[in-house]
């Protein structure tokens, strides 16, 4: 399997997780909270719970418009910068008294993982840009 179709598949898996993580959050957020890895959460707070939803949502369009129009440089970068937000999850919870194991096992590696495939990606496409070109066949 090429290294193209790896990353694809890599990329299309984050975009699949985190859209499904996403729509949990918006359609049942007091079910889907405890995952997080935070210890509590604040009375009420299916509003915020909702807007982490709303964002996980958009992070995965945003990464799933770059894969299907093919802009593979640009989808490597914003991997790479939206591993940032899971980064920050994990922070997030650690710093809060959180479960570690779902900071670093759930944020951290997704984070980390993120940021391999954005790499990857842009691996993929310095190989092709630095390819000998091969001259057009001339007519005869």
């Amino acid at each position: 399997m090429s290294l193209k179709k790896i990353n694809t598949v890599l990329a299309a898996a984050f975009i699949l997780f985190i859209l499904w993580f996403g729509v949990e959050f918006i359609l049942s957020p007091e079910t889907t909270a405890p995952g997080f890895g935070l210890p509590s959460w604040p009375s009420g707070g299916g509003g915020f719970l909702i807007v982490k939803g709303i964002r996980d949502v958009v992070l995965a369009l945003v990464l799933g418009i770059l894969l299907v129009t093919g802009h593979r440089r640009a989808l490597g970068w914003v991997l790479l910068v939206e591993a940032l937000a899971a980064y920050g999850d994990m922070a997030t919870v650690l710093a809060h008294h959180g479960s570690v194991a779902t900071a670093l096992g759930v944020h951290g590696l997704t984070a980390t993982l993120m940021v391999v495939n954005g790499l990857l990606i842009m691996r993929e496409n310095r190989h092709v840009a630095d390819a000998p070109a091969t001259p057009a066949p001339q007519p005869a």
